[in-house]
């Protein structure tokens, strides 16, 4: 048996439950890992929550969690990357809060020695999601990206991507995490009323491409008025803005897979050239999922939200 926490009905964090589960076996293409660090990311409140629904139902009771750094125990007979013990990290399709986790063998890296667990387990989604963007945004270097929620867990590994393909980057955020964006190589500028003021004050020759990493705050109309164009906004926080408006929304469920390898490789050269910063909001124990889902649904983070198994 391997303990998890799920939910069997939808709801508030208090839906959250510990249960037994059957050890799994790994099938074809599959790896068992035993995990020592989870990710919490807004997707797993939104499902949790039912606000999914619609576009990623799932069977209850179920287990959230989409990224995870672990231990190999068991690998599918025909898996041949990964044997009993690598350490690894990587990302999956629900399924990570608990203590071991089927995770296709193709969505795994290899974690080097010199990276902690917690850290290891903060890159899969946030790694993905922000390759992701650059590409369907298909922002070359010496341009200009507007990214709205700068400083949280996407934002984070999107400005070290972007710096890293001389992209610049104007990140909104509040004034406590401004310092923090300047380290990371991006211009901060403070959301609220008179943000378009403030952009044009940053950026005066315009901003070329605008990623909606926050949804809040109706920032679509304004980012379509600053880039010149729907086309050229992305949003994976507004599903319902992104229609109302035009813009192109892109989420977590699917379609996925093929940024996996781009994005692992790299946060790995990042982190071997000692450039990648993974800060972490809070770190609680696996028993404590529902607490982090409450930090997670407040928002107005700074990195990322890690479980410890």
């Amino acid at each position: 048996m391997t303990k998890a926490i799920a939910f069997s009905e939808y709801g508030g964090a208090d839906v959250l439950r510990p249960i037994d589960l059957d050890l799994p076996a790994p099938g074809a293409g599959e790896v068992l890992v035993e995990v020592r660090a989870a990710g919490v990311n807004p997707l797993d409140h939104k499902i949790r929550a039912g606000l999914m629904a619609d576009v990623f139902p799932v069977a209850h009771p179920f287990v959230a969690g989409f990224e995870l750094s672990g231990v190999v125990r068991a690998v599918g007979a025909d898996v041949t990357a990964w044997a009993t013990g690598d350490e690894v990290f990587g990302a999956v399709m629900g399924g990570a809060h608990a203590e071991h986790v089927i995770v296709p063998a193709a969505q795994l890296a290899r974690k080097p020695a010199a990276l902690g667990w917690e850290e290891a387990a903060a890159i899969p989604v946030a790694a993905e999601t922000a390759e992701r963007a650059l590409a369907i945004l298909d922002v070359r270097p010496g341009e200009t990206l507007l990214v709205h929620g700068a400083a949280g867990g996407v934002g984070t590994v999107l400005l070290q991507f972007a710096r890293a393909r001389g992209i610049t980057v104007v990140g909104t955020a509040s004034e406590a995490n401004h310092a923090h964006l300047r380290e990371l190589g991006a211009i901060p500028v403070a959301y609220g009323d008179g943000l378009a003021e403030r952009v044009r004050a940053v950026a005066p020759g315009g901003v070329d491409k605008v990623l909606d990493a926050a949804g809040v705050g109706g920032v679509l109309p304004l980012s379509i008025e600053l880039a010149g164009g729907a086309d050229r906004v992305l949003t994976i926080a507004d599903f319902v803005g992104a229609a109302e408006h035009g813009v192109r929304f892109t989420g977590g469920a699917e379609g996925v897979e093929p940024y996996y390898g781009r994005a692992f490789e790299a946060a790995l050269a990042l982190h071997a050239a000692g450039d990648l910063r993974l800060p972490l909001h809070r770190v609680l124990p696996l028993a404590e999922a529902a607490e982090a889902h409450r930090v997670s649904e407040h928002g107005h983070l700074r990195g990322k939200i890690v479980l410890t198994v």
